[in-house]
């Protein structure tokens, strides 16, 4: 049906529902990637993108960027996006940037983005629903099918100013709705040819990171005879220098960047769980990522494992507590602390946005 075919009355009512269908990140006070990583590559840091599924996380995630003046990525997964709604998420995004205000950072750098989109309808909806960055991943396709899918994602939210997060490469393990077996490193022949047709504003890649708490399996791992931990085998710089080397100052991601500290895993278990092998990225090896072109990394295991460990320890210790907020705000404080490290002492983001 045209334009031309409706009454005026109808066409003004259409066009008013496409409007309030159609949410600027802009009006919710977010900001999208593009200065913040270039700030961050010029200045050898990495901007944290936590992943977050309710709203202790969230409070948790904005008191430590806000205490520390870090920008900071609020990431969501398709899984927490339905689990937490849509809606109540574009309102979340928005009251987390006044709830920062409150804290007293001034002027939030704040972005909401999509982890993992895998179709173009998804980005699409996140860019109308106030999201400020994307990520289409196309990694388990085709090569081809990747450029056109990473292109037609990127030609439609570049019209609303919001920026692309593209992946070449594809990484193990398992985490919400990503799956995969096997590492297949990126390949730096690749990069110039897929970010010059695709239009793609920030590339993920693989150089041995994975998802989840079980990032490596015991026989990939070396025994540490002084600690008895498994160490986990390092990570494949040369691919990482291989890609700087095609894409100067081209901006670079690493997804599945939890570390998957042992004294939560230790605490986990002590409490009742049954964490075994669990292994993650040494910080030293995120803290050489973070130095180079790395300027995301994302983190979503950790807090997990934080959240997890409190809850289970005031259960253990409290029995008879049925109060959410008595084990849920303990968690709170424990994530806090553990964003707050990150920025700080890993990545390197804190006092970069007065």
């Amino acid at each position: 049906m045209k334009s031309a075919d409706l009454c005026p009355e109808k066409f003004r009512t259409i066009t008013l529902i496409l409007i309030q269908i159609m949410v600027s990140y802009k009006t919710l006070g977010l900001v999208n990637t593009r200065e913040m990583f270039k700030k961050a590559i010029n200045g050898g840091y990495a901007i944290p993108a936590f992943n977050f599924n309710n709203m202790e996380q969230l409070q948790a995630i904005v008191q430590a960027a806000a205490e520390t003046k870090s920008p900071v990525i609020l990431q969501v997964s398709k899984g927490a996006r339905n689990y937490a709604n849509q809606t109540l998420l574009r309102y979340m995004a928005e009251g987390a940037v006044e709830y920062a205000k409150e804290l007293g950072w001034a002027n939030p750098q704040i972005v909401l983005h999509l982890d993992h989109g895998d179709s173009f309808e998804l980005c699409k909806s996140c860019v109308d629903m106030g999201f400020s960055s994307v990520m289409i991943d196309g990694s388990h396709l085709p090569y081809d099918e990747n450029v056109a899918l990473t292109k037609k994602v990127v030609e439609y939210a570049h019209q609303y100013d919001v920026t692309v997060e593209g992946e070449l490469g594809v990484l193990a393990g398992v985490e919400d709705e990503v799956q995969a077996e096997h590492h297949t490193y990126t390949r730096p022949e690749e990069v110039v040819d897929f970010t010059s047709k695709t239009g793609c504003d920030s590339l993920a890649i693989s150089i041995g990171t994975s998802h989840g708490a079980y990032k490596f399996k015991p026989e990939q791992c070396t025994l540490d005879p002084k600690t008895g931990r498994l160490v986990p085998p390092p990570l494949a710089f040369d691919v990482l220098d291989g890609v700087m080397k095609e894409l100067p100052g081209f901006p670079i991601v690493l997804h599945g960047s939890s570390s998957v500290p042992q004294e939560y895993v230790d605490m986990i278990n002590k409490y009742g769980g049954n964490l075994e092998a669990a292994i993650g990225i040494p910080e030293e090896e995120l803290r050489k990522a973070a130095k180079s072109a790395v300027c995301k990394i994302n983190i979503d295991s950790d807090s997990r494992l934080a959240m997890t460990a409190a809850i289970r320890k005031v259960f253990a210790e409290k029995p008879a507590e049925f109060d959410p907020r008595k084990y849920l705000g303990p968690a709170r404080d424990e994530m806090k602390k553990l964003y707050t490290h990150k920025i700080i002492n890993v990545l390197g983001s804190d006092g970069k946005a007065e």
